[in-house]
């Protein structure tokens, strides 16, 4: 045995160049044996095997350790006083490393439970001091589990090709293989747990929201899982290690599918709900059940099964989309489709079925697809808050219009049930005077034996009446109040010996007065009547009725002797002149009275139609 270990050395020293000469040497074979001894197992079976070796294909069942020898050519390294070293890209679970039988290196505790470093690239410095000039060995014992009793094929027992090289041109390699495989695994999980803490914040805030809720979860809890990658030292077995993490990704699968069913409007009924619940209780009784000797293939199960739920949910999301809410379907297909490439692509990864370099590119890209998600939704919560500040704004604008013409219209009730109120005093007035004074006025017309009293009773009478007429009339059309008017004026005259001249251009029959402004008019009338009947002295009356622009125009003018010089100045005190103007003024309009002595007397009244029509 010891002659065929010679042997094979030998034929490694041959085919390998000197350190000097290739400065770095790929080492794709070694010479392997089991054993769990302090020293590489002289005595034990040896066979030549490829690198990497994969314990699920070269050894299945093999617990471990695993040795595996290489021999290389160091002459001149001594010599040259740089620093030689050994590059392993993947040890699993851990391993061991022997320069010429002397210890050099211990990756972690080579006993359960191990040191888990699968992902964690291993850069060995050789000690020159214990360099040999010709042939040294270095011995790398590696401890591991078997396929069957693992959860993932990334975590059986293994050892990938070395290189054996000066340690300042390993360093880079070292250090870019970590970057990849150990830094920025952490930097995402942080980033991921970050994301999820606060869409959960967001989402716990109200019930509306709840999507958000499941997504920070979901973000957290594959945070939680990415640490698989870079956490090395757990304080349970490796069974029990990997029983509790796949008995966690029901949680994580849970607040994705929910996440993304919610997000697209939720499904009718609760029975998807009950059955991820279902699924996290009986995940961990199954794995219990299948022991360490037949974990793989159960979990395997699961995580097909995880990945066809993930899809479900993510076509159902993207078929809602599609017919509710299209505008919103081609950023969540891109987004929602790339994270399901990259969870299958996990999933392949876990079997071994791709290079190192693609499972490099699922533990990278998945987090980076869940974090444009979050900022997705994100930048979708922000623009709903600002329409909904938005919509907060313009409903606080209406309810101020509607509040203010609320009171508006409070106002004008009140004023509708002031004139409600006033319409029926002066209603009650009127029946009042009609039924009481009236009556006793027309007793008086009838009965009384003097004139004089009888003619004060008929014009109280018809004074009264008129009263009446304005506190209850209707609206009374311009043409048959001028026609009232006429017949008054020119009978009141005519019984005095005046001439009358009535001349009206009016020609619009569609004015109205109400009747307020009908009897104050009336009134105005009649005083300047009776001022030309009892003080002018006139022989001759003229009145003239126009509208113009609105405007209604009476004008009353005699030839009288006008109004004496002494009343010059106060003209607002005598001949009933102030009740005039005041009663025009009551009705937005004026009346204004020109006179001299021996050049009669002239009376305008001007009116707005508008007024007096609104007055109705």
């Amino acid at each position: 045995m010891a002659a065929a270990t010679l042997l094979v050395l030998l034929m490694l020293a041959v085919l390998c160049t000197t350190a000097r000469a290739q400065q770095r040497l790929d080492v794709y074979e070694a010479l392997s044996a089991v054993g769990d001894t302090a020293r590489f197992p002289e005595d034990a079976a040896t066979q030549r095997v490829p690198l990497p070796d994969e314990w699920s294909r070269s050894r299945p069942g093999t617990r471990g350790p695993v040795w595996y020898r290489v021999a290389f050519d160091a002459r001149g390294v001594e010599a040259s006083g740089e620093l030689f070293a050994l590059y392993v890209e993947r040890a699993c679970s851990t391993l061991e490393v022997q320069l010429n039988g002397q210890r050099v290196h211990v990756g972690g505790r080579l006993v359960e439970p191990y040191t888990r470093q699968c992902q964690h690239p291993q850069l060995v410095a050789l000690p020159s001091a214990l360099m040999r000039p010709g042939v040294n060995t270095v011995d790398v014992k590696v401890v591991g589990e078997p396929l069957a009793a693992v959860a993932s094929r990334q975590r059986a027992g293994g050892l990938s090709a070395m290189q054996l090289g000066l340690y300042a041109e390993l360093a880079p390699v070292h250090a870019r293989r970590r970057l990849l495989n150990v830094t920025l695994p952490q930097t995402t999980s942080a980033m991921l747990v970050l994301v999820g803490v606060f869409m959960l914040l967001i989402g716990g805030l109200k019930r509306a929201h709840s999507h958000l809720a499941y997504f920070g979860a979901f973000a957290i809890g594959w945070g939680v899982v990415g640490a698989r990658l870079w956490w090395t030292d757990l304080p349970l077995s490796g069974h029990a290690a990997d029983v509790l993490l796949v008995s966690f990704i029901p949680l994580v699968v849970l607040a994705g599918v929910l996440f993304v069913l919610r997000y697209a409007g939720g499904v009718q009924g609760r029975w998807v709900d009950t059955a991820l619940y279902v699924q996290c209780v009986v995940v961990p009784p199954t794995l219990l059940l299948a022991g360490p000797e037949r974990l793989h293939p159960v979990a395997s199960g699961w995580y097909a099964l995880f990945v066809a739920e993930a899809a479900a949910a993510i076509g159902w999301h993207l078929w809602t989309l599609w017919h509710h809410r299209r505008e919103r379907f081609v950023p969540m297909a891109v987004l929602l489709l790339g994270a399901l490439a990259l969870v299958g692509l996990e999933f392949v990864a876990q079997q071994r079925a791709l290079a190192d370099r693609w499972q490099v590119l699922s533990h990278a890209l998945l987090p980076a697809a869940i974090v444009a998600m979050g900022l997705y939704l994100m930048r979708e919560h922000g623009r709903a808050l600002h329409a909904a500040e938005a919509d907060r704004q313009t409903l606080e604008a209406r309810v101020r219009e509607a509040a203010a013409q609320i009171e508006r219209n409070y106002a004008q009730l009140a004023e509708l049930r002031v004139e409600q109120v006033t319409q029926q005093e002066r209603k009650r007035i009127a029946a009042d005077l009609h039924d009481d004074l009236g009556a006793k006025l027309l007793t008086i017309v009838h009965t009384s034996d003097n004139d004089r009293i009888s003619a004060l009773a008929r014009e109280a009478l018809e004074e009264m009446r008129l009263s009446v007429r304005g506190l209850t009339g209707k609206p009374v059309r311009l043409l048959d109040a001028l026609g009232d008017w006429r017949a008054e004026v020119v009978s009141r005259l005519a019984q005095t010996g005046i001439e009358a001249d009535w001349s009206t251009a009016v020609e619009d029959g569609d004015h109205t007065l109400s009747a307020r402004v009908y009897v104050q008019t009336t009134r105005i009338l009649r005083e300047a009547v009776n001022n030309i009947i009892k003080h002018s002295g006139a022989s001759h009356c003229a009145v003239r009725v126009a509208v113009d622009g609105g405007q209604f125009e009476l004008t009353i003018q005699d030839n009288g002797s006008g109004i004496p010089l002494e009343l010059d100045g106060r003209l607002d005190r005598g001949h009933g002149m102030a009740s005039m103007k005041h009663r025009a003024k009551q009705m937005q309009g004026q009346c204004l009275v020109e006179s001299g002595p021996g050049y009669g007397t002239v009376i305008r009244l001007t009116l707005p139609l508008a007024t007096s029509a609104a007055a109705a």
